[in-house]
């Protein structure tokens, strides 16, 4: 499997006022938890591209896994806030024929090399 793009979610580029209070709360301690429980959430969202396939997997450990052939994406929405842009994160919808997304991916860098991936090989 030669995968195009394979990427987690970003914790920073995606939160940053979440990132920053999070680290200032590390003074009294909370903060800890909280980007490690951010962490692992973060790491156990993936996003796979390939030639051929989309996979999205999620769960630390018990796992969700959506598989999706390029050929049959009808649509890809990129949505991104102004920040998501200044940083260059956003949220991935794929969607075949019905009306609610297939796979919905949050968080992850360069979302719009995702769409060009998809519909070059179309």
């Amino acid at each position: 499997m030669d995968a195009l793009y394979d990427e987690h979610p970003v914790m920073f580029k995606n939160n940053p006022l979440g990132f920053i209070v999070a680290l200032i709360l590390c003074l009294v301690g909370i903060g800890i938890i909280i980007l490690l429980v951010w962490h692992l959430k973060n790491k156990s969202s993936r996003l796979i591209v390939t030639k051929s396939d989309v996979l999205y997997e999620k769960g630390l450990l018990s796992k969700e896994r959506s598989e999706l052939n390029i050929t049959s994406i009808r649509t890809v929405k990129v949505k991104q806030s102004f920040w998501n842009r200044v940083f260059g994160t956003g949220t991935i919808e794929l969607y075949t024929a019905g009306d609610a997304a297939e796979i919905t991916a949050i968080g992850m860098p360069d979302p719009n090399r995702v769409r060009d991936i998809i519909k070059a090989h179309d």
